[in-house]
């Protein structure tokens, strides 16, 4: 598990605060209830994090976060506490029960093959009852994935984080790239110390993406993603409804 998620968790909301998801969050919630037959009350998020896309969606959504990270857990819950939070991999969580939507953010860029990714689809669809919708979010297809750096963070009140995110692709052959991570933290004693973190994440044309939900039993498309800091046409999501037949 990267540092992030593990021992830096409490970071999180530092690194990436939970106010700059709420256009996103906005964007998935009109795809989500344009898709969906009937009116949307409940939804699981399977890979929640820190919860900050839920922050955002609690508002519209009963919801249920599902996420391997302790820590994680431990961040979201003190941001969202009237959300059920259950430790569960998307691969293989079964709750036993459905919902109207079910939502996976980038979390699922960390299903690096595709057995992974056909798993984490397949609890998607168990999880989503007949008529209703998820929605898959990697960070990139195949056909868009550039490679990139980035860079930012924020303050707390004793503490500090910026960071230096390094996005590449060392065999363009395999279904991975690398997202190296510098983290500066600034302790309340005023000392610096910086972090490697790197992240092995898939990368899937998006045809593989369509054949493995078609497959699951969803009717699934591309959806652009539309956010004012993202170049259009450059980034989408996948939409999927899964018929009352």
């Amino acid at each position: 598990m990267p540092k992030m998620y593990d021992e830096l968790a409490s970071w999180w909301p530092l690194l990436s605060p939970a106010a700059g998801y709420e256009e996103e969050a906005m964007f998935y919630q009109r795809v989500l209830d344009e898709a969906s037959e009937k009116p949307i009350h409940t939804m699981l998020e399977l890979g929640s994090g820190g919860g900050h896309n839920a922050s955002h969606l609690k508002r519209r959504f009963e919801m249920v976060l599902v996420d391997p990270s302790p820590g994680m857990r431990a961040v979201s819950r003190a941001l969202n506490p009237e959300c059920e939070h259950i430790d569960g991999d998307m691969r293989t969580v079964r709750l036993g029960y459905e919902f109207d939507a079910v939502f996976v953010h980038d979390a699922v860029c960390y299903m690096t093959t595709e057995s992974d990714l056909v798993q984490a689809v397949e609890t998607a669809f168990l999880h989503c009852r007949p008529g209703g919708v998820a929605l898959f979010a990697p960070d990139y297809v195949r056909e868009n994935f550039r490679p990139a750096t980035d860079h930012g963070g924020s303050d707390g009140e004793s503490r500090g984080l910026r960071y230096l995110e390094w996005m590449w692709d060392p065999d363009p052959s395999d279904s991975t790239y690398v997202v190296d991570y510098a983290y500066m933290l600034r302790t309340p004693d005023g000392v610096v110390r910086v972090e490697h973190d790197r992240h092995v994440e898939g990368l899937f044309a998006r045809a593989d993406w369509i054949r493995i939900l078609s497959a699951a039993g969803f009717e699934a498309r591309s959806v652009l993603l539309e956010l004012s800091d993202v170049e259009p046409g450059s980034h989408e999501v996948f939409v999927a409804r899964r018929s009352t037949r």
